[in-house]
């Protein structure tokens, strides 16, 4: 049996720390902890292609990379260049050029895959931002419209507000991409607010 808790076992133990929380630290405290959970699935997730290319990016990004090419290069040039040694590489370093073409060449395919893996990662946090948004308008959108069925059964006036009309109405999310698709195309990016209808 697997000591790994299925999704359905977080998920119930992630409500009852909500339950529990008691200010809004404890709160934030636990959507940290649930975002650094998901993220370290993610990491563990990953292929061993994955790891070697972000392994390597990483390198190819630090100061100890640049300091190894920096010492490495002006030995190579100084050792072809200095009269009395043996050059192996004469002026104008066409072994140098070779090697160092292709190097970039995997360099660059390496850091194209971590950028890969990344982009992946960003679209599913896109995604997860998506959905909770969706569920927050929703969530709100109910919110009002029980709000007003309260107003009315204490007899407040409320008045014939158009913007509390609008707000109640659910957003279509295509109406939303059609808006801003238009919106682009006429050179008006949209400003907010939600859909007509």
């Amino acid at each position: 049996m697997s000591s790994t808790p299925s999704r359905t076992e977080a998920s119930k133990a992630g409500n009852e720390a909500y339950r529990h929380a008691e200010t809004g630290d404890d709160v934030t405290r636990q959507n940290v902890l649930a975002m650094r959970q998901l993220e370290e699935a993610a990491l563990a997730r990953r292929t061993r292609a994955d790891r070697v290319a972000s392994a390597i990016a990483r390198f190819c990004g630090s100061m100890t990379f640049v300091t190894i090419h920096v010492v490495l290069f002006a030995g190579w040039i100084l050792f072809n260049t200095l009269p009395g040694l043996h050059p192996f590489d004469p002026y104008p370093f066409t072994f140098l050029t070779l090697v160092v073409s292709l190097e970039a060449i995997f360099l660059s395919t390496f850091i194209l895959i971590s950028q890969n893996y990344d982009m992946r990662i960003a679209e599913r946090r896109n995604q997860l931002d998506l959905q909770i948004n969706l569920l927050a308008e929703q969530e709100n959108t109910k919110i009002l419209q029980i709000l007003q069925r309260i107003a009315k059964k204490v007899g407040a006036n409320l008045g014939d507000d158009p913007e509390i009309r609008a707000l109640e109405e659910a957003t279509r999310p295509e109406s939303l991409v059609e808006q801003i698709e238009d919106a682009y195309r006429a050179g008006n990016p949209p400003t907010g607010g939600k859909p007509a209808g």
